[in-house]
């Protein structure tokens, strides 16, 4: 695959031109598929993915911490309520060049990290895979010395749309600030577009609305990504406002492009702020064990000779991997069924309202120490099972598996 090195509209890192190669097994691909179609079990070629599991993904929206720290500090309301949506706002530059998708998770896949903040305090990631189908992400980020709780359910939905594939992102987040009440934030997310699988460049851009709401605070701020029109527009556009709930009075507007610049600014007054810039913002990785010290079911080491594979290249390897792990999946769902057992997550369990919340009352009850050794002790520490019990598929069982072309099947 090639990549187009110039600038679209500002934004080179979005867009992919495909070799000949590449675009005719995409092509083959999609005549196999209609208009509108689900695309769970589609197989797709390896070179589309990021070498991270989407378990990992979600941590991008915790890398500029100093914006939910600095809203959590605020008193003033209205202010507060504006730095929880620049907390949100900041997660969607992360992303790598051209058009790509991380890994689908695994059933029982978990990927834990955690942060070590300049003001000497900490905070720790949770996600574990919850359910197959219909694929579920349960994540939770907690600090509990700052009094901070991000929560949430991801559930993509993915359609074939002729030219282009989208990925709709169900599901939400809830952000809540203790000191204030337990102040609860309630996120929806926009969807995801990959344009042009069929002819023309390939883009990926988010599209649709989504919006940040505070009912204790009677704040909401309706947000619209916008997708380029085929003969105008922009790439990569957000715009939004923030109003009074009750009335529907806007309080603020905001406007720009999540890759780069967004200004907010009162209306009908013609100055504006920044309220995110991704060129200066100051990333903060997490911390995450190497993969040799994880556990066989944490993101990185189940894909670690995929990741191996796709960074130097070798999309062969990468698919005999990628397979590899994904038929051990379909067998330890067949093990399961043939014994009766259920299916239980580790960390997370369902709730009254239908959403998956993690299991501890740690992060509600603001014990780090605690919270700490629900989420790395090891399992046999615990008086848990592991998810999964069935025995590992042999040598040549999975080489048998394995033998065989350039496709793996994913989500996108």
């Amino acid at each position: 695959m090639t990549r187009k090195n110039s600038s679209i509209n500002g934004d080179p890192d979005c867009t992919e031109i495909l070799e000949d190669g590449s675009k005719s097994i995409i092509l083959d691909i999609i005549s196999q598929i209609r208009k509108g179609a689900d695309l769970h079990r589609v197989a797709l070629p390896t070179f589309v993915l990021e070498p991270r599991s989407m378990l990992e993904r979600i941590t991008d929206f915790m890398c500029h911490p100093d914006m939910i720290l600095t809203a959590n500090a605020n008193n003033d309301p209205l202010e507060r309520f504006i730095g929880v949506v620049q907390h949100f706002l900041s997660g969607w530059h992360i992303k790598p060049k051209g058009v790509k998708k991380p890994y689908n998770p695994v059933l029982g896949e978990f990927f834990r990290c955690q942060w070590d903040y300049d003001n000497g305090t900490r905070a720790i990631y949770l996600a574990e895979q919850v359910s197959h189908h219909p694929p579920i992400s349960a994540y939770c980020y907690a600090s509990p010395e700052n009094g901070l709780l991000i929560e949430g359910n991801l559930r993509p939905k993915a359609k074939f749309l002729g030219n282009s594939a989208a990925t709709l992102m169900e599901g939400s987040s809830c952000v809540t600030l203790d000191r204030w009440d337990k102040e609860k934030y309630y996120i929806t997310m926009p969807n995801v577009y990959a344009r042009g699988i069929l002819f023309g460049k390939m883009v990926m851009e988010l599209g649709d609305g989504c919006e940040v709401r505070c009912p204790k605070r009677d704040f909401v701020c309706e947000l619209d990504f916008k997708t380029k029109g085929f003969f105008s527009g922009t790439y990569n556009t957000v715009v939004g406002k923030i109003k009074q709930a009750s009335t529907g009075k806007v309080l603020r507007e905001i406007s720009g492009t999540w890759t780069g610049e967004i200004f907010i600014g009162t209306p009908k007054m013609s100055k504006r702020t920044s309220l995110f810039d991704a060129k200066s913002a100051k990333m903060h990785a997490p911390r995450v064990e190497p993969y040799i010290r994880q556990e066989d079911n944490e993101s990185r080491r189940l894909w670690s000779k995929v990741t191996e594979a796709i960074l130097r290249q070798d999309m062969d390897t990468a698919t005999k991997a990628k397979l590899a792990v994904e038929e051990q999946q379909r067998y330890d769902a067949r093990q399961r069924e043939e014994r009766g057992i259920t299916f239980e997550p580790r960390f997370f369990t369902l709730n009254g309202d239908g959403e998956y919340v993690i299991k501890t009352l740690a992060c509600n009850e603001g014990d780090l120490k605690r919270l700490e050794s629900f989420v790395f002790s090891p399992i046999d520490t615990r008086n848990e099972k592991p998810a999964s019990q069935e025995k590992i598929i042999d040598q040549q069982e999975r080489s048998n598996l394995t033998r065989t072309g350039a496709l793996a099947a994913i989500q996108i």
